[in-house]
């Protein structure tokens, strides 16, 4: 069975890159495009990772990722925030709600693949 990731991101591109990258490398991928659909697909989906992008339309990431840690506590579902927010102030917000890593966009597919099958394996 494939592992679920669930993809929280405005920008339809970026979404879309992420989908098939991650899709090609035998991963189950689904998109939310705000952040209260977010929510709500992370928790009925309970997916194995979430990408969550920070800045979102309504409710912003490092909320989200402070409601899913409350939320899931002990189900340890890895978050990667993916940001072009790129301050040193932004990763550690970004680690302090909970996020297992950071990245800063752009990021390249085969480093998006290597920081999942590093969380969920290959």
């Amino acid at each position: 069975m494939s592992k679920k990731i669930l993809v929280i991101e405005d920008d339809p591109v970026v979404a879309r890159l992420m989908q098939y990258t991650l899709t090609k490398h035998g991963y189950e991928v689904q998109t939310a495009s705000n952040g209260l659909e977010g929510l709500r697909k992370a928790r009925q989906e309970r997916p194995d990772l979430i990408i969550l992008d920070v800045m979102l339309p309504g409710i912003d990431g490092f909320e989200i990722c402070h409601r899913l840690r409350d939320e899931f506590q002990g189900d340890n579902i890895p978050i990667v925030m993916l940001s072009g927010k790129a301050r040193e102030t932004d990763r550690t917000t970004g680690l302090g709600v909970g996020a297992d890593d950071y990245l800063v966009k752009p990021v390249s597919p085969s480093k998006m693949v290597s920081v999942v099958s590093g969380f969920l394996g290959a």
